[in-house]
């Protein structure tokens, strides 16, 4: 991978990691417009970790309530992470046991397309949904959860369908939005742990130079991407991007049938 390269997969992973069209999509078909050829799913994983460092900017100051609350043993915070490990659940479970069969399939046009416009009609479905709850109870954090473990398949959007299935559920965006990011913690970690048995290997293979510029761009995007994303939800918006994410997984059939 050379350095435009770098820079061009790092915008992308930025740009698309909180917007509900799905990072590892478009990280794919970045990746085969520009011609690299990743190991694995390892430059995948380390942008992703760079994004997990944007949530930490964005939500840093609540990472810290929580934190402090678990220590103080405050009943509501140590609820909230009760949620929140609940929801992870379903996510690691598949990580764990599946992870060799999604990645068989992570690079495959046909899937990514059929899987972009899954994204659509999930982001479709949340019109008029949302509601005045400010946190999810247990079953909900499970349902929310099981939305998580479907998009660890690359064009299925994580953020699309956290978020659409608290909204289904009656949260307000805000909260919704909140409750999706938090999440991201835990599953980006443990892919992160799961990829670095390999890790030494993996950044001679890539580079060094190039996966750090990818890694502070998508950094940087990152944290303006939330932004964007929440006053979007708070418009009544989220949906918007479907016709987006149908074009999208079109045109990747379409390229897909093309290159034969």
């Amino acid at each position: 991978m050379n350095y435009w390269q770098g820079a061009l997969l790092g915008l992308v992973q930025g740009l698309t990691e909180f917007l509900p069209v799905s990072s590892s999509g478009h990280l794919v078909l970045a990746e085969a417009i520009a011609g690299v050829e990743p190991p694995g799913v390892f430059v995948e994983v380390v942008l992703h970790v760079a994004t997990l460092g944007s949530v930490f900017i964005v939500y840093g100051r609540r990472l810290w309530d929580l934190a402090v609350g678990l220590f103080r043993r405050s009943p509501d915070r140590i609820r909230y992470i009760g949620l929140l490990a609940v929801a992870s659940i379903p996510a690691a479970v598949i990580g764990v046991f599946f992870q060799k069969a999604i990645e068989a399939r992570f690079h495959s046009l046909p899937w990514l397309g059929i899987e972009f416009i899954a994204t659509g009609f999930i982001l479709w479905s949340t019109r008029g949904s949302g509601g005045e709850k400010t946190e999810p109870g247990w079953g909900t954090s499970l349902g929310i959860g099981v939305g998580q473990a479907v998009a660890i398949l690359p064009a299925i959007s994580r953020s699309g369908a956290t978020v659409a299935a608290a909204l289904w559920a009656g949260l307000t965006p805000a909260a919704a939005a909140e409750f999706s990011f938090l999440l991201s913690v835990p599953v980006i970690a443990g892919a992160a742990l799961l990829e670095a048995r390999d890790a030494t290997v993996n950044i001679a293979t890539v580079g060094l130079g190039p996966l750090i510029v990818s890694f502070v761009l998508a950094f940087v995007s990152g944290v303006y991407a939330i932004r964007f994303l929440v006053a979007l939800l708070r418009r009544g918006r989220f949906y918007s991007f479907a016709p987006y994410c149908w074009a999208v997984g079109l045109l990747t059939l379409v390229w897909a049938l093309w290159q034969g």
